[in-house]
C-alpha cells in the first residue's frame, strides 16, 4: 500500500515588481516596490539587494500587510 505524505496548506504566490537604481553618492544599488509602504532596501550588488528586498517583503508579510497600495504598470522615457 503507498503511503500518502501530507503537505502543508502553502499560500499562492504573487509577483512583486521592484525599481532599482544605483545612488551616485554611495554606490550603492537602491530598490523599493512601488505602492508596497516600508518596501524598500539597499544593496552592494544587484543580488544582494534582491535577497535584501525579498527579506523585507517577507518581514512585512509575515506581519499581515501592509498590502500593495496599487500596481506596477511601466515606464516612461521623457525628452527634455
Amino acid at each position: 500500500m503507498r503511503k500518502r505524505t501530507i503537505r502543508p496548506k502553502q499560500r499562492a504566490q504573487k509577483l512583486y515588481t521592484a525599481v532599482v537604481e544605483r545612488c551616485d553618492d554611495t554606490g550603492l544599488f537602491v530598490g523599493h516596490v512601488p505602492g508596497f509602504p516600508g518596501c524598500h532596501s539597499q544593496g552592494k550588488t544587484i543580488d544582494e539587494l534582491r535577497k535584501n528586498l525579498h527579506e523585507v517583503l517577507q518581514m512585512l508579510l509575515a506581519d499581515g500587510g501592509p498590502t500593495s497600495q496599487s500596481e506596477f504598470v511601466g515606464l516612461q522615457t521623457l525628452v527634455a
